[in-house]
């Protein structure tokens, strides 16, 4: 593992961490986050509880720009963006069943659609789905009990990761989560991931901004610079205070 801005971040290239991924699936119940810079920057102002992330088996790092930061301290991070462990997952080699918990049912279809021979079993995602609410505890329930190896949990960020943390406690027994957003809308072509370019460049930002400005301005351009900031704090200060809870 490679520590950095106080998570640790899962080393190995690609083959070798789905390979992780797989053996989690056949193991006691277990979780893996995907953090990008906006799930640090929520993770180092308290918007986001610690034991979230503390309690994930493995953390991915989903982010080029936290890799280049990371690099400036002489860290090598491994970037494997969710929607590409999501996509490497299904077309792998494996007799996983996989369970999907977000999109809607016309989504599943169409997943199944582009996989016909991956077992795959929709869990509904109810309206009103909030921590600490009958709807919550009552998909939790679903989702414990419902068949699967693998759990796409497909509810944004941070419901995504506060639900696999919970799922343990709700007696799931075994498995693995894996909190990877928008991955099953950009494999149904419901959204548009950024062309290979911008990916090659570190700007998927860039095209996610300048594709859902309204949506994105707050996140990319108020919210993300803050990242510099909790950089410098943490690795180039070396501040170890922990984040607020």
């Amino acid at each position: 593992m490679t520590r950095f801005m106080t998570l640790d971040f899962a080393d190995g290239d690609r083959p070798a961490l789905l390979d992780q991924v797989a053996a989690m699936a056949r193991g006691p119940y277990g979780y893996v986050s995907t953090p990008n810079v906006d799930h640090v920057i929520k993770r180092m102002d308290g918007r986001v509880e610690a034991q979230v992330y503390d309690g994930a088996a493995l953390k991915v790092c989903d982010s080029r720009i936290l890799a280049h930061l990371a690099r400036l301290r002489g860290k090598a991070l491994a970037v494997y963006p969710g929607s590409d462990l999501t996509a490497d997952l299904l077309a792998s080699d494996h007799d996983l069943t996989i369970g999907v918990f977000g999109p809607d049912r016309a989504a599943f279809d169409d997943l199944v659609a582009r996989y016909p021979a991956r077992p795959l079993t929709w869990i509904e995602a109810p309206m009103g789905l909030t921590p600490g609410t009958v709807v919550w505890a009552s998909a939790l329930d679903a989702a414990a009990r419902a068949e699967w190896d693998v759990l796409l949990a497909c509810i944004s960020f941070p419901k995504q990761e506060r639900f696999a943390h919970a799922l343990g406690a709700a007696g799931r027994q075994t498995g693995v989560v894996l909190c990877v957003g928008a991955s099953v809308d950009f494999l149904t072509g419901r959204q548009q991931r950024a062309p290979r370019i911008f990916q090659c460049l570190s700007l998927e930002w860039l095209h996610r901004l300048m594709t859902q400005p309204r949506r994105m301005f707050r996140r990319y351009v108020i919210e993300g610079p803050a990242i510099l900031g909790w950089f410098v704090r943490t690795e180039l200060l070396g501040s170890h205070s922990s984040p607020r809870a």
